[in-house]
């Protein structure tokens, strides 16, 4: 498994917004992505961010799908990291359904 940590560029919220369909569409036609939501600022209502938990074997994937995300072909992203990680303890239960 990989986690994603993408960080939006400063001022970028309407960017983002933008995008929001299109990057959310993306995620849900993978089922690779085990759980997914957006980084909040201290302010709890501002997004500002993105992480994924993506079940792939390679870190050549884990680049890939980010380069095919629409917030990242939009410019959204400041920074993004990319980390193997290994899933130890706890459910990953979507909290939509």
């Amino acid at each position: 498994m990989y986690v994603i940590m993408a960080f939006d560029k400063p001022d970028s919220e309407a960017l983002r917004l933008d995008n929001r369909g299109d990057h959310v569409a993306y995620v849900l036609g993978h089922d690779t992505v085990k759980t997914a939501g957006p980084f909040m600022s201290d302010d709890g209502d501002t997004m500002i961010g993105t992480l994924l938990v993506l079940n792939v074997e390679s870190r050549a994937e884990a680049e890939a799908f980010v380069a095919d995300d629409p917030y990242n072909k939009a410019g959204l992203f400041a920074q993004v990291e990319i980390r193997r990680w290994a899933h130890l303890i706890g459910g990953l239960e979507d909290p939509n359904s």
